[in-house]
């Protein structure tokens, strides 16, 4: 079992992928201020280069340090805008989220607490309803998550999903492995960690993905689990607050028949990553 009192002085990169919406950011930025363990530093990866974003960014008041890293705006190419992400940060410890998703105030810690070179962790996140969304940009996230599970009834009538994953567990050496038995088996690209040089290993998220979801998450886990590293859940520990927005979801048949292909390749390293591979080299 993993040591739950790892040291706390690990240098932390939390990198917030972001497309436009700074309404959301703002929340997201604002949880920030209750973390009992704040980042070392802040990363808004933009997969774009909208005038809002940086005149929000340039306007922001915090005493953590942002770093705002843009890309030309030519269609959905997070992952290219993570993999720069990556090769920013100057943590060794890498903390991944996305920048509709508000934080707990221990979800940093946590993460960091449960830090081990071979190990992914893996969250989860409860899916407000639009009430509640807007609540909770209007409110101290401590007061919020206080009070959330006494509403369990108004949460789901406003349409939240996956209420469960709303329970904060207090981590200690019995929940963590409670927890853990439990398991996991998928990886949220809203929700992960992992020392930076795990992400080095599998050559970063891979660029031949220029759809949403899959190549963000799913593609990862075999990957990590081909070069040796365990995914680990910290469900409950590292809670998340999603903030309601229409899904634009797209058919998902493109990348599941490239992500069989790869697979089928083993090739664990992908090629188009943070470095440019090829199958010779």
């Amino acid at each position: 079992m993993a040591n739950v009192y790892v040291c706390m002085s690990v240098k932390t990169s939390l990198i917030i992928s972001v497309y436009k919406n700074t309404l959301f950011l703002n929340a997201v930025l604002a949880s920030l201020r209750y973390q009992t363990r704040k980042p070392d530093e802040v990363i808004v990866s933009e997969d774009g280069d909208s005038r809002e974003m940086q005149e929000f960014l340039a306007g922001y008041e915090s005493d953590l340090t942002l770093i705002h890293l843009t890309q030309k705006d030519r269609g959905w190419r997070k992952n290219e805008a993570l993999n720069r992400a990556i090769v920013a940060a100057s943590g060794d410890y890498l903390i991944f989220i996305d920048g509709d998703c508000v934080l707990h105030t221990h979800f940093i810690e946590n993460h960091v607490r449960l830090a081990c070179q071979k190990d992914i962790l893996a969250g989860k996140r409860v899916k407000l309803g639009p009430l509640f969304s807007s609540e909770l940009q209007k409110t101290p996230v401590p007061c919020f998550q206080r009070s959330i599970l006494g509403r369990i009834r108004q949460l789901r009538k406003d349409g939240a999903q996956f209420v469960e994953e709303a329970l904060y567990i207090p981590l200690n050496p019995l929940s963590n492995a409670i927890v853990r038995m439990l398991g996991i088996s998928s990886i949220k690209g809203c929700n992960f960690s992992c020392y930076k040089e795990a992400m080095l290993a599998i050559n970063g998220f891979d660029e031949d993905y220029t759809r949403p979801a899959v190549g963000e998450d799913i593609d990862l886990i075999w990957r990590f689990k081909g070069m040796g590293y365990r995914i680990v859940s910290v469900k409950h520990f590292a809670v998340q607050y999603h903030l309601y927005h229409v899904e634009s979801w797209s058919s998902q048949e493109e990348n599941m028949t490239l992500l069989r292909q790869k697979q089928a390749s083993r090739q664990y390293r992908c090629l188009n990553g943070i470095e440019k591979l090829s199958l010779v080299g």
